[in-house]
């Protein structure tokens, strides 16, 4: 019987992180559940066991390169291998309005969070992955340079941007490692994050990555995805 896929998700503990290993572990899929809280990450643990799904938990803040190489070594040190990250973790701070005005501290938490952060961890778990693997980087329509900029939280917006470049180079440079690398726009969805006025949700969100996770075919790569369809940069 084959052994079951190993899924590593950043920011897991609510929102779409959650929604997407919630749905992936219906499938049947091993998923480590990652986050910076180890009380919220508890808290989800033993919500996804109430619905009888299984989790690991792993503490770890992407926006630290301490804690992400720690947690790598500890699942390293228990020989666990990883089929698919699923870059999830990001912020959006109250004081991002004006990209002229941001207090550089924010502006740069904001960089260090939502692009840095998911760098980091692909160096950090790439020698613990599997090949053919996937690493999959939730975006935002936000970081889109096709579409007219919004005038909404612009260094979150440039965050994203940052991401979708990191996105494509990683899959140029994993061609030859057979690791697939893509970005997802889930849209606007009720989260924390999201609000409740979003007009998607939680579950609609979590599709796309589930679908990459899943089911999209390995040659898909260098790509960014809403509604499991590719939509311009």
């Amino acid at each position: 019987m084959q052994e079951a896929k190993k899924i590593l998700i950043t920011g897991a503990n609510r929102g779409i992180g959650f929604e997407t290993a919630r749905q992936l572990g219906t499938k049947g899929f091993n998923v480590f559940l990652s986050g910076r809280d180890e009380k919220k990450l508890s808290e989800a643990m033993d919500n996804l066991g109430r619905q009888g799904i299984s989790a690991e938990m792993v503490l770890m803040d992407v926006s630290s390169e301490d804690s992400v190489l720690r947690a790598a070594a500890i699942l390293s040190s228990r020989n666990v291998r990883i089929d698919v990250i699923i870059n999830n973790a990001g912020i959006l701070l109250r004081e991002d309005r004006s990209l002229h005005q941001i207090d550089p501290v924010a502006l740069s938490t904001t960089l260090n969070t939502n692009a840095y952060g998911p760098l980091r961890v692909v160096r950090a778990f790439l020698p613990l992955m599997n090949k053919p693997g996937r690493i999959i980087n939730i975006s935002s329509g936000g970081g889109s340079m096709s579409d007219p900029v919004g005038g909404w939280s612009p260094a979150y917006c440039a965050s994203k941007t940052l991401l979708n470049a990191f996105t494509r180079h990683l899959a140029y440079e994993f061609t030859d490692k057979k690791i697939s690398v893509n970005a997802v726009c889930p849209g606007w969805v009720r989260t924390d994050m999201g609000g409740k006025s979003a007009s998607r949700s939680v579950e609609h969100g979590a599709e796309t990555p589930v679908w990459l996770a899943s089911e999209a075919p390995q040659s898909l790569t260098g790509k960014i995805f809403r509604d499991k369809q590719e939509i311009d940069w």
